[in-house]
């Protein structure tokens, strides 16, 4: 059912303005509240402040049934009263009025005038609150509240030198930290009003059912000849502002500020207290503002990953938010239940300051909002944090996304009235937080997010069922006519390998690649190597030459994921011309976990993983190095890293219904005695055949002179590990270009084929100079460069050339005279190099390669990638030689 919903509320953001005058009178000494309605809604704050707070909360009700709501509420709200007085007996009443009360007309000015025109012996304080739930949230009812104290409190107007400070919706910890903040400056002031006892009292023997802290009501009357008053809050309107009524009624200037929460806003505090007392800061505060400081410094690189929705009273929404700004975290929404167009207007600009350095294409500002739009937006938006209430808990257990509660009301945890959150010290509480909770999401669910992306449930016996791509029949009919994994099929079916795949992420010791080998037959060599649009020119002519050609495979000469860009493009092209082909790939299993899944997608039906080892130890006799992300890694740790991602790239291909045959290399003396452990395990992660091969004792290579096993102990090891999983006996041990039926190689017929027929994509290779730290992003700033990673771009392929040593040309202040000599040392080493990819570069350099005719890239990203959007550039724009930005999303 389509949700064409209008005006409709689903589970609000906010909470009624009754809720806040009750808050705001907690903060009053000797003050109690009764509300002019039905029970249910005293019954409702309580609730709430009482789990939030942690503390008994009384509030009286005038307890309206139908009888009052249709012949009025007077007569209840007087009993109300009276019996309010006789039990409690306060010094201020607050007389509020709900939904109920406003719907029916009562006017509570007028019946507290009648209740003290009954009663004149009464010298309690009666203090009315129009306050309908519909008229607005707990953050206008608040407000309301305390322009109500001071407009219906006789004040003296003899000038007292007092400093009057009107604080927004904060907590009682908020509270204790701003009087501090205003004992330091030793400033005689009057808090309104002040709920850091009342709303977090200290433990007592006997229970005060009245609040015996809070600000006097005596002292509130002494407002109105204060020398100046401060209003802690961006958005209170005039009408409802307690400071600009003292401001119009007695001439007494009024500051508004900001909530001081984050470096800016309680530098703006503070500055403006100096000001007013003309004092300096204290020296304890210069501290903590170093310390906070100090903090932003340690966390900005994780605040970075920071999309943040913050939800709650518009002053705590902007507050928060410019603290996530200044510490380098992005909110991606901001979210108030209540009417406030302001916060737009406000905040905009810095929100498309970081938006722009961050590369953010949207955000959003709410208001009157619910948790129903808030969740669709956080989703929409890439959220991966809120702030705010416990309200958003829904969200968090439903979507995962973590939730930091920093506001009224905290349901599910205990201390929310002891959070503090304002000042440098509460500014450090709570980017400290934010940093914590981004890190703990990004640290503790990454084995679970590996585990539950390539692992299957353990204990389940892994079938061959469907996947994304391929229906389970249409599998079974490939097996049966691919020549490999079925030994029926051998002579009757063809087979194409494309070579386009030079590249290996590891070093066997038994291999040896070649790419202009035409007489050997053996893995690993070739006689040319295709792009991808090559290849896909050469399967299309011999499909036409061969119609029993079924299978097309991709086995090097190197590893086809370690030129997966290529593999990719090859597969695409050839899936959309030739709808039933069999895809099936070679491959060493390192970069398995990253790829398994783009190989589902693909359609890849069959792939083939050599693993010699399943003890790293064994491992490491067998591999020279392992190159993982740029690093190598030697010994039992290469082999570590090579088993483990071997094994979860199986798991979650057989998972997903892909068949997997694991070829293993026979070596005398190294793990010819562990093949059989070998197959056992890899039995048990899936995979539907083994083959175990002899070793071509390759002229070149480690094992060159290695002694061979006989043919006997071959056969007798295929048939001990027979009994296990089923064994392939008529494997060829082709070449990377291989063409025909296993026993019929006609590969010859075809060779330099796009030499012949024409297809070539660049007549010549790009050049490129890059600077990077690790060897696989462009991550080393220009001037910081010790050697180049030089790069060929060609036929869409990208090939590491060399890595060239250079001297830094800016080694420091006492070396930068000769700066001029060192860049032109630096010019010439690349002086070959069509274009330079660095993370930073200043202009002079960047000029001067520009007058080389040497075009700049900025990015940070994947080399590889970064090279083939760069010369896609030079090759479009020949003549453009400007520095050029490469952003994330050209990447892709």
């Amino acid at each position: 059912m389509g949700e064409q919903y209008v005006n409709l509320t689903v589970n609000p953001c906010n909470m009624c303005m009754p809720m806040g005058v009750v808050s705001a009178f907690y903060g009053i000494k000797g003050a109690m509240t009764i509300l002019h309605g039905s029970q249910g809604c005293s019954t409702y704050i309580r609730r709430h402040m009482a789990t939030h707070y942690n503390e008994p909360i009384d509030i009286a009700s005038s307890s309206l049934t139908e009888q009052g709501t249709v012949y009025g509420g007077e007569k209840n709200l007087m009993k109300g009263l009276e019996n309010l007085i006789k039990l409690y007996n306060p010094e201020v009443i607050a007389v509020a009025t709900t939904c109920l009360a406003e719907t029916i007309g009562e006017d509570v000015s007028r019946l507290s005038k009648i209740f003290h025109e009954k009663h004149p012996d009464e010298k309690v304080k009666l203090i009315p609150v129009p306050s309908p739930g519909y008229g607005g949230s707990q953050y206008e009812g608040y407000l309301k509240a305390l322009r109500c104290i001071v407009e219906n409190t006789e004040m003296g107007e003899e000038k007292n030198n007092k400093i009057n400070v009107v604080t927004g919706y904060i907590s009682p910890a908020d509270v204790r930290e701003l009087k501090e903040i205003l004992d330091s400056f030793d400033i005689d002031y009057i808090l309104l009003p002040d709920i850091s006892e009342n709303l977090d009292s200290p433990r007592a023997e006997k229970y005060n059912r009245l609040s015996v802290a809070g600000t006097d009501i005596k002292d509130i009357s002494k407002m109105g000849g204060a020398r100046a008053t401060i209003e802690i809050s961006s958005f209170v309107k005039d009408d409802y502002s307690a400071g600009k009524y003292l401001e119009d009624k007695f001439d007494i200037k009024n500051y508004r500020c900001n909530v001081p929460r984050g470096l800016r806003d309680t530098d703006e505090f503070l500055k403006l207290l100096s000001e007013i007392t003309d004092k300096p800061v204290p020296e304890r505060y210069k501290a903590q503002r170093g310390r906070y400081i100090d903090a932003m410094i340690d966390s900005h690189k994780y605040n970075a990953e920071a999309r943040v929705v913050i939800y709650g009273e518009p002053d705590f929404v902007y507050s928060t938010a410019r603290l996530c700004i200044e510490n380098g975290a992005m909110p991606v929404l901001l979210a108030t239940g209540t009417s406030c167009k302001e916060m737009k207007i406000l905040i905009e600009d810095e929100l498309n300051e970081v938006a722009e350095r961050l590369f953010i294409d949207e955000y959003k500002i709410l208001d009157n909002t619910d948790f129903k739009d808030i969740e669709k937006y956080a989703l929409d938006l890439g959220a991966n944090l809120m702030i705010g209430s416990s309200d958003g808990r829904r969200i968090e257990e439903k979507q995962g996304i973590p939730l930091i509660r920093a506001s009224f009301p905290i349901h599910d945890r205990i201390g929310g009235q002891r959070i503090l959150s304002i000042g440098y010290e509460g500014s450090l509480n709570l980017i400290d937080e934010v940093t914590n909770k981004i890190l703990e999401v990004k640290e503790g669910k990454y084995r679970k997010s590996i585990y539950t992306q390539f692992y299957k449930e353990e204990g389940k016996k892994v079938e061959v069922i469907s996947n994304v791509v391929t229906e389970p029949k249409s599998i079974d009919e490939k097996t049966k006519t691919h020549p490999c994994f079925s030994c029926g099929s051998a002579h009757k079916y063809a087979r194409i390998h494309l070579p386009i795949a030079p590249k290996c992420n590891i070093s066997c010791n038994y291999c040896l690649r070649k790419y202009d080998c035409p007489n050997e037959s053996r893995p690993g060599v070739t006689t040319e190597i295709l792009s991808a649009q090559q290849a896909f020119e050469k399967y299309k002519f011999v499909k036409e030459k061969m119609p029993n050609l079924t299978v097309v495979g991709i086995a090097g000469p190197g590893d086809s994921l370690a030129n997966f860009e290529e593999t990719k493009k090859t597969l695409k092209l050839i899936k959309e011309f030739d709808k039933d082909v069999t895809f099936c790939l070679s491959t060493n299993g390192l970069m398995l976990p990253f790829y398994a899944n783009d190989l589902v997608e693909l359609g890849v039906s069959h792939v083939t993983i050599t693993m010699n080892a399943v003890d790293p130890k064994i491992g490491a006799k067998v591999y020279k190095f392992v190159d993982y992300f740029g690093t190598k890694y030697i010994g039992e740790e290469g082999a570590s890293i090579l088993l483990n991602n071997q094994l979860q790239g199986l798991r979650f291909l057989t998972s997903k219904g892909i068949v997997c045959k694991i070829n293993i290399v026979m070596l005398k003396g190294i793990n010819d005695e562990h093949i059989e452990e070998v197959v056992k395990t890899v039995k048990e992660y899936g995979a539907t055949i083994t083959n175990i091969m002899q070793l071509i004792p390759v002229k070149g290579s480690v094992f060159q002179d290695m002694p061979l096993v006989s043919n006997k102990e071959l056969m007798d090891l295929r048939k001990t590990c027979g009994e296990h999983i089923e064994q392939m006996y008529h494997c060829k041990q082709c070449r990377a270009d291989a063409i025909g039926t296993l026993e019929n190689d006609e590969s010859i017929k075809f060779r330099n084929f796009s030499s012949k027929n024409g297809v070539n994509e660049e007549e010549s290779a790009l050049r490129f100079a890059v600077a990077s730290k690790s060897g696989m992003l462009v991550d080393k700033h220009f001037g910081h460069v010790t050697e180049f990673y030089i790069y060929d771009y060609k036929e869409g392929i990208v090939s590491l050339v060399e890595r060239r040593s250079v001297e830094k040309y800016c080694q420091g202040s006492e070396e930068c005279d000769e700066r001029d000599d060192k860049i032109s040392k630096i010019l010439r080493s690349i002086d070959d190099c069509s274009g330079v990819l660095t993370l930073r570069i200043g202009d002079a350099p960047a000029n001067r390669l520009k007058d080389k005719g040497i075009k700049v890239f900025v990015t940070y990203e994947r080399i590889e990638k970064a090279i083939k959007v760069a010369a896609e550039e030079i090759i479009k724009n020949k003549e453009d030689n400007k520095l050029v930005y490469i952003k994330e999303e050209e990447i892709i």
